[in-house]
């Protein structure tokens, strides 16, 4: 076995070894489908921890003809593939970091592409010294000799393929350099069976410059095919949480929320931590600085701090992806910076609707530390008062509601344009921002002025009635619980309120434009008899 070349398994076997193991061996399906076509070519990206290593590892050991693998699925999904015999090992396979090779070579790009090639050229003197191997001593000569002469592909696993846009995020110089490297390695060379690379970030924009342009791009934003293959789906959340003991909607709202085309997936460092320790806590950010968030957030590109807010405060936000160049300096408006949030994972997106969203509670927790300062205290107000004004709004305390949420709205009026009533639902999630806690929370658009409604139904442990709120504007207080005690009202709330049985406080909230007032109404009733 090499360092590099046909490195063995155990990487792998540790993964089978773990106390979790969920089986990603489906992969092998898609990368068989595409072994030596036009669409060899194959870049993951994902935020951290989201399992881009797991997969690897596990593409070499089925791949890599150092050392039999093939128990070593057995009872796994990829066994079952009618191509699972026809290509376990048997190909010459590099499996390569490239944050290894960038922090050995101490970040100098000529330095690392040199280490690189004298690397790879001598895991091939080493084992195929039965060939007679090209004087000239290069990685294309020496792969395109041992082709010819034993007909074995090679195949390329590279991870951290992106490190160094991150670390050299202002030398276009080193990340042209790095790029023409790839292309030269990997582009048109009968060699390569496959090439399948993992990051952070998709393949850098460079106008004309379209070194590995042959990539088909696996992202975030659109996973294609391969959404489930990366991250934990829903149904192998329940499935740990049944042999956990663990409560599935606590850990759904803690890890879930990244909807890659339709699939929810969950965090799988977090979930597997949660699992382990049998808690909640904030763990896949542990893993990185909440500067690295603050850093973008800060920005107030067109309109971005207003953007943000309106995240926090549970909001979808349209946005558009495309200008984006996927790198972490050419952020010039609102969209780009939202747009790279998605891609470290600080953000979900809908490719349909093409709307973003903070995905879970774990996430929306760094977003807090991140405005603790700098122009944001009054949105941290809102929030520090909304358990506040949660405990008001169960007490039917209408007066306490009113005057909480009418100074939740004063405060904020610098950073949200108080003026539909879109506005005002917005300024209402913030002020209840607390309720996430022990309610989910479902927001109705408005579907004409006047109203935009906010239904609270109590999570597994929370004894506390559900809330229907409706929101008014320039109306009364007791028109919204009106409206809300209509048989219409209650057909249209019923989608989210399904299940549940008991009693229901009705809180109408009504602001007067002219007088700049908040009035509120609260009743309680049954839900039976809505």
């Amino acid at each position: 076995m090499g360092i590099y070349l046909n490195s063995g398994p155990e990487l792998f076997r540790g993964a089978l070894r773990s106390e979790i193991y969920v089986d990603k061996t489906g992969l092998i399906g898609y990368t068989n489908r595409v072994l030596g076509t036009e669409q060899k070519y194959v870049c993951v990206s994902r935020p951290r921890r989201f399992g881009k290593s797991m997969a690897l590892n596990m593409l070499n050991a089925y791949y890599e003809k150092g050392e039999p693998s093939g128990a070593m699925f057995e009872g796994l999904k990829a066994e079952t593939l009618e191509s699972f015999s026809e290509h376990l090992n048997r190909y010459n396979v590099f499996r390569l970091n490239m944050h290894d090779f960038l922090t050995e070579s101490k970040g100098d790009m000529d330095e690392m592409l040199a280490i690189i090639e004298d690397d790879l050229c001598t895991e091939i003197e080493r084992q195929e010294k039965g060939l007679s191997l090209p004087k000239r001593r290069n990685t294309n000569n020496y792969f395109a000799a041992v082709y010819s002469e034993t007909k074995t592909s090679f195949i390329f696993l590279i991870d951290e393929w992106d490190c160094i846009f991150r670390v050299h995020q202002n030398d276009r110089e080193a990340q042209t350099k790095y790029l023409d490297y790839l292309r030269n390695l990997l582009k048109d060379k009968a060699y390569i069976a496959l090439a399948y690379m993992t990051g952070i970030l998709p393949i850098k924009k460079y106008g004309q410059h379209s070194a590995i342009n042959m990539f088909t791009e696996i992202s975030i934003l659109n996973p294609r095919e391969c959404a489930e293959y990366t991250g934990f789906t829903e149904s192998e959340v329940e499935e740990l949480c049944a042999r956990y003991n663990m409560p599935f909607e606590e850990v759904k709202r803690w890890y879930d929320g990244y909807n890659l085309r339709g699939i929810s997936i969950y965090n799988p460092r977090s979930v597997v931590m949660s699992m382990t320790g049998h808690d909640f806590d904030n763990y896949w950010t542990q893993t990185e600085t909440y500067e690295a968030l603050k850093k973008y957030i800060i920005l107030n590109l067109d309109g971005l701090k207003d953007k943000v807010t309106r995240l926090v405060a549970g909001e979808k936000l349209p946005i558009r992806t495309e200008k984006f160049q996927n790198d972490m300096t050419s952020i010039e408006t609102a969209d780009d910076a939202l747009t790279l949030l998605i891609h470290l994972g600080y953000l979900t997106f809908d490719f349909d609707t093409k709307e973003c969203w903070i995905p879970n509670q774990e996430v929306a927790g760094e977003f807090i530390n991140s405005i603790e300062d700098g122009g944001w205290e009054p949105v941290v107000a809102a929030i520090e008062a909304s358990r506040e004004l949660l405990s008001a709004t169960l007490e039917m305390n209408e007066e306490k509601v009113a005057e909480l949420i009418e100074k939740a709205h004063q405060d904020n009026t610098s950073i949200i344009k108080y003026n539909d009533e879109n506005s005002l639902a917005c300024v209402l999630s913030l002020a209840y921002y607390y309720a996430k806690k022990s309610y989910i929370i479902h927001r109705e658009l408005p579907t004409g002025k006047g109203f935009a409604d906010l239904i609270f139904i109590p999570r597994y442990n929370n004894p506390n009635p559900a809330i229907l709120l409706e929101l008014k504007w320039n109306d009364t207080a007791e028109g919204a619980v009106a409206q809300i005690k209509d048989r219409d009202y209650a057909d249209k709330a019923s989608e989210y309120v399904k299940g549940y049985s008991g009693k229901l406080i009705l809180a109408g909230i009504n602001y007067d434009e002219k007088t700049k007032r908040h009035t509120c109404r609260i009743e309680t009733i049954d839900y039976s008899m809505l």
